[in-house]
C-alpha cells in the first residue's frame, strides 16, 4: 500500500487527474491525504470534489479555508466573493449530498507521528491537544447547530488562544489556527494582514514553523502558496504541500512512507 499527502486542489481537477495517474494511484490499495482547499479559484471545484468523494475510505480529507467559505455561503447565508467559483457547486444536482459529505470532515487526522493540518497547528498545542480541538469543530459542524456555528465562523477575534475560551470564540480560534495561520507571535497569537512570503512577516511575528515544540510529529501542510513548498527556518518538521497549482505553479504529492515529492504542472492560465 501507497500512501500520499496532496496538497491544496482549488479546483484544479485535470491536474488532479494527471496526478493520480503519475502516481498510479489505486483506491483499492493505496491512500490518499488531502490537506483541504478542495474547491475555489479553479474552474473544476465541483469535479474536484465529485473525484474525491468518490474514493471512499482511499481518500482522508480535511477542511480548509476556502472549503469553509464553501459551507458558509452554502449554509451559513455568507456571500459569495468576486473571485469565488463555487457556482457549479450551489447550482449542482448533488449538491446537497456533497454538502452533507464535506461537513463530516475534519480539521486534522494523524496516524503514527504524522499530522496533516491545513495551515498548521499552535506550538501551544500538543498533538493530542489539537486533535482534541479540532474534533470540537467537526461535532458543532455535524450537530443541529451546524449552521447557526457557519454564521459566526467568520472573524480575527479572539486572535490569541486561552484555554478558558468557550462557546464561538473558542471555535472561532481553532477554526482560524487549523485553516488560516501563517505568522504568530511568541505567545501564539496570530496576524491575518499578511498573506505573502516570509519577508512580509509583521514585527514580532515569524512563521508558526519556527517556533519549537515539545513534541515532534512530522506536520503535513497546505494553505501557504507563496512557500513554494518550502520552510526555512523551521524549528519543527514541517512539510509544505500548496505549490500553487490554481496560480500556475504545480500539484504536489508527498509519499509519506519514502519523503518523495511528486508534481504535475499547471494547467492553469
Amino acid at each position: 500500500m501507497a500512501r500520499y499527502a496532496v496538497g491544496d486542489l482549488q479546483g484544479c481537477h485535470r491536474e488532479f487527474v494527471a496526478l493520480l495517474e503519475r502516481l498510479a494511484f489505486d483506491p483499492h490499495r493505496d491512500q490518499l491525504w488531502l490537506a483541504g482547499d478542495l474547491v475555489n479559484r479553479g474552474p473544476g471545484s465541483l469535479d474536484c470534489l465529485r473525484e474525491v468523494r468518490a474514493l471512499g475510505d482511499a481518500a482522508r480529507v480535511i477542511l480548509g479555508n476556502h472549503d469553509l467559505h464553501l459551507l458558509a455561503v452554502a449554509r451559513g447565508g455568507a456571500t459569495l466573493k468576486r473571485s469565488d467559483t463555487l457556482d457549479a457547486i450551489l447550482a449542482a444536482a448533488d449538491r446537497d449530498s456533497l454538502l452533507d459529505w464535506l461537513m463530516q470532515q475534519p480539521l486534522a487526522v494523524a496516524e503514527g507521528e504524522q499530522l496533516m493540518v491545513h495551515a498548521g497547528i499552535l506550538p501551544q498545542w500538543s498533538l493530542p491537544l489539537g486533535l482534541g480541538l479540532a474534533d470540537e469543530v467537526r461535532q458543532r459542524l455535524g450537530s443541529e447547530h451546524g449552521g447557526a456555528f457557519l454564521e459566526q465562523m467568520y472573524g480575527n477575534q479572539p486572535a490569541c488562544w486561552r484555554d478558558d475560551l468557550d462557546g464561538i470564540e473558542r471555535l472561532r480560534v481553532i477554526v482560524n489556527a487549523f485553516t488560516r495561520m501563517r505568522f504568530i507571535d511568541a505567545d501564539g497569537c496570530l496576524d491575518f494582514a499578511a498573506k505573502e512570503g516570509l519577508d512580509s512577516a509583521p514585527r514580532g511575528f515569524a512563521p508558526w514553523f519556527s517556533y519549537p515544540r515539545a513534541d515532534d510529529p512530522q506536520i503535513i501542510f497546505g494553505h501557504w502558496a507563496a512557500l513554494e513548498g518550502h520552510t526555512p527556518g523551521a524549528r519543527v518538521r514541517a512539510e509544505a504541500l500548496d505549490t500553487g497549482c490554481v496560480w500556475g505553479g504545480s500539484l504536489t504529492a508527498l509519499d509519506l512512507d519514502s519523503g518523495e515529492r511528486i508534481s504535475v504542472p499547471s494547467q492553469q492560465r
